[in-house]
């Protein structure tokens, strides 16, 4: 790679990392809980510790479907045994005598006495009219034995407060007995375009378009988007290009959000209105930051009629692709935290692997951009060939993105930083 100068003569952009911190500085986790069925809880962020009220397995339990031995009766290969009881999962057995062995299935807990399991792989069973089997291989004391308390032991802290549940911590919270779970209340975000350029898909058909008219695209990756991480949406639709419409979108929705998304409007326009906008009503403390694409994006907030409550306001560009990183990258944290995650149990921008170019970057950005890739066969990165903000097929095609700091050309085969879609889809 190769660095060059950036330009002089211009105020300089906010760097994202400072955006990032001052972002996340300017945010208090929710202070709402509400109690939701366990089924209902994915992607939900825990309001309570989760505390074991008893271990996990309960009791030994065989691992395999097999027989139940002691091992001081099996000392060598080809010990004949008698079956003396049966024992299926959710079933209890009597001690096992010595001498015998039990017939047990994955699941079913241990027998007094067994200390081992033999799989029926490594048993004939004999004919005649004792019922028996031949031992072929001679067992290790806890062989294909799940010990009592080694999944959870009694007491222990399983799933922590702050915790965003996956469909495993749900599992987990249903192994222990837990058919609800407290929960951080849903935030409630009003979302809303700005643009007299745009048409909701259905309304008008492409043929029918007017022209310099097209779809609004960002309001259905923004709101689904918005879902995934756990919020509650007021999908407050288009928003005309026009101060005194913008002034009303904004005041009303910030009496009954948390905070206010929108996209578009946010750049320096005579007919941007939302920056403007925002100061009347409150204040913008972040605007424009060094990176590319995404550099019109905004943070402030505006006042509720309440006195000294606020309500968050962020304001992503109008080109879809730009909307879509810069969510990624800066309303995705800001929400987890929002939820209460703490700051220990995820990273503003996730750990990015090392990978090589498959392509070459000949020129350099003055900020730090985002490229969209993919990985190949081959082990490395393939590049999209176009990579204007306003391309959203790339974020389909592509994987993730490539992280490459500002006055940085791409060598083929140089070592990049790529961090994958599904880390910050997650």
């Amino acid at each position: 790679m190769k660095a060059s100068s950036p330009p002089a003569g211009r105020a300089p952009l906010m760097p994202l990392g400072d955006a990032m911190a001052d972002l996340l500085g300017r945010v208090d986790a929710l202070t709402g809980t509400e109690t939701v069925a366990t089924f209902d809880a994915d992607r939900r962020v825990l309001a309570q510790d989760l505390v074991s009220a008893l271990q996990v397995p309960p009791k030994d339990n065989s691992s395999m479907d097999g027989y139940a031995v002691r091992t001081a009766d099996v000392l060598e290969p080809g010990q004949v045994l008698r079956v003396s009881q049966r024992i299926a999962a959710g079933q209890a057995g009597g001690p096992l005598e010595p001498g015998t062995c039990a017939r047990i299935f994955t699941g079913a807990p241990m027998p007094a006495g067994a200390d081992a399991v033999v799989m029926q792989e490594d048993t004939i069973e004999v004919g005649g009219d004792i019922h028996a089997v031949h031992i072929q291989a001679v067992p290790q004391r806890g062989q294909w034995v799940r010990r009592a308390g080694e999944d959870v032991t009694h007491g222990a802290v399983v799933l922590a407060r702050g915790e965003r549940l996956s469909p495993a911590g749900l599992g987990l919270a249903a192994s222990l007995g837990l058919a609800e779970l407290r929960v951080v209340v849903r935030p409630r975000v009003a979302l809303f375009s700005t643009g007299d350029e745009l048409v909701m898909p259905g309304e008008v058909p492409p043929e029918a378009m007017k022209p310099g008219a097209i779809y609004n695209s960002n309001r259905f990756f923004l709101r689904n988007l918005l879902q995934r991480m756990g919020c509650e949406v007021t999908d407050l639709g288009i928003v005309p290009d026009q101060r005194e419409a913008t002034l009303a979108a904004l005041q009303s929705a910030a009496e009954q959000h948390d905070l206010i998304l929108t996209s578009g409007g946010v750049s320096v326009g005579e007919e941007d209105h939302i920056k403007p906008s925002v100061q009347q009503l409150g204040r913008l403390d972040i605007w424009q930051i060094g990176m590319k694409p995404g550099k019109p994006f905004a943070y402030g907030t505006v006042r509720r009629s309440a006195a000294g409550q606020n309500c968050h306001f962020i304001g992503l560009p109008g080109n879809p692709v730009s909307s879509f990183v810069t969510f990624l990258l800066l309303v995705r944290p800001f929400l987890l935290k929002l939820q209460g995650v703490p700051a220990a149990r995820f990273q503003p921008l996730p750990a990015a692997i090392t990978l090589p170019a498959h392509f070459t970057l000949p020129r350099a950005d003055k900020r730090r951009e985002f490229l969209r890739v993919r990985r190949n066969a081959a082990g490395g990165l393939d590049l999209f060939p176009n990579q204007s903000s306003g391309v959203l097929t790339s974020t389909v095609w592509a994987d993730g993105l490539v992280d490459n700091p500002a006055g940085t050309t791409i060598a083929h085969g140089d070592p990049v930083s790529y961090i994958s879609f599904s880390d910050l889809l997650a």
